[in-house]
Formats: C-alpha cells, sequence, structure tokens
C-alpha cells in the first residue's frame, strides 16, 4: 500500500519543477549552452555561513558581490536583499542555477541579481568588489591567478571552508558557527 502522502509529494514536486520551467534558462550565448561538467558537487553554504561571509567582507549598498560556483544563488541574493548589494552568481550547472533564478525573484531581488551559466574561469569578474567561494582548495589554488589578474586591487575574497592553502595565507579567519571562513583584500599590483 502506497502512503498518501506519497501522492502529495510527488504532485508538489511536479507542480515545482513545471512552475521552473517558465523560468528559461540562463546561458552565456545565444541558443543552447553548452554541457559542462562541474568540478565540485553542489553542496549549499548554511545560512549561517552565508551571512558570516557577506559580514566578513564587509558587504554594502556600493559592492557588487560575485559568486563563482553560486549553486542555487543563496550569496547573492543574501547580499541583495539584506546588504543593499548587487550581485552576479556563477554556476556551470544548470539545474542549481535555475533554482537561483526562481529564488531571486521570489526573494523580490531579480533586479539587483544575475546568474550567469558558465565555466568561472571564462567569466568576467572585474567589476566586482566583493567575491565569494566555496569551492575545494584545489580549483582555489587554480583560481588565484586569475583573481589577482582581473579584480581591482582592494576587492575582497571569502572563502567558505577551503582557502588558497601556502600559496596565499589568509587576512583573517573566523567561524560562522560550524563554517571557517577566510577573508583576504586584492593587493596593489606592482
Amino acid at each position: 500500500m502506497v502512503c498518501p502522502r506519497f501522492f502529495l509529494g510527488l504532485a508538489l514536486l511536479v507542480s515545482g519543477c513545471a512552475a521552473l520551467e517558465g523560468l528559461g534558462d540562463t546561458k552565456l550565448t545565444d541558443g543552447v549552452a553548452p554541457v559542462f561538467d562541474p568540478e565540485v558537487p553542489y553542496f549549499p553554504s548554511t545560512d549561517e555561513a552565508v551571512l558570516g561571509m557577506l559580514r566578513l567582507a564587509g558587504t554594502g549598498p556600493g559592492d557588487v558581490v560575485y559568486d563563482l560556483g553560486c549553486g542555487d544563488g543563496r550569496i547573492v541574493i543574501a547580499a541583495a536583499k539584506d546588504f543593499g548589494a548587487r550581485g552576479v552568481g556563477v554556476e556551470i550547472d544548470p539545474v542549481p542555477l535555475r533554482m537561483a533564478v526562481y529564488r531571486a525573484r521570489r526573494a523580490g531581488v531579480g533586479d539587483r541579481v544575475r546568474f550567469v551559466r558558465g565555466d568561472l574561469f571564462e567569466a568576467d569578474i572585474g567589476e566586482a568588489t566583493v567575491v565569494t567561494l566555496f569551492l575545494f582548495e584545489t580549483l582555489n589554488r587554480r583560481l588565484l591567478p586569475k583573481l589577482l589578474r582581473e579584480l581591482a586591487p582592494g576587492t575582497r575574497i571569502v572563502a567558505h571552508r577551503y582557502g588558497f592553502g601556502d600559496a596565499w595565507p589568509p587576512e583573517r579567519t573566523v567561524q560562522a558557527g560550524a563554517s571557517t571562513l577566510y577573508l583576504w583584500t586584492v593587493p596593489e599590483r606592482k
């Protein structure tokens, strides 16, 4: 015998997916977006870690927050909703990205955030004043030259759980509940 709650849950899941269909794909180019393999599995940050990252960066209304590997968009949405900033999320996986678009509209910040489906190594990040990362250390290390080359001096970088290792020690390390957060500031170019 199948529990009636199973059918209710199935109906909610199907209707939720149907609601997302109207949002369309977020894509880098016209036409069908290329297929990418994510290097990091989708694993969302807790609300406590999200707020901790944005506070650690000193996020405010004048900031443009880029979340590289944004998943469901919770960091850029919180940056817009709770800190008055603008936000850009870059994500390779279309599944959480569609949820990000939906969540931004529900939060009423769809006009202050945007999402780009693509490879974070190829994303244009030059306008960022804050960059957030929740990637593996090996990926952060590979990303470091791009960050130092393309971000303006003074841009704050905040990472959740994984830093850059010996390649660039953090300026500050704080705890947000069970999460370790790291802060760096892009230095002046020599």
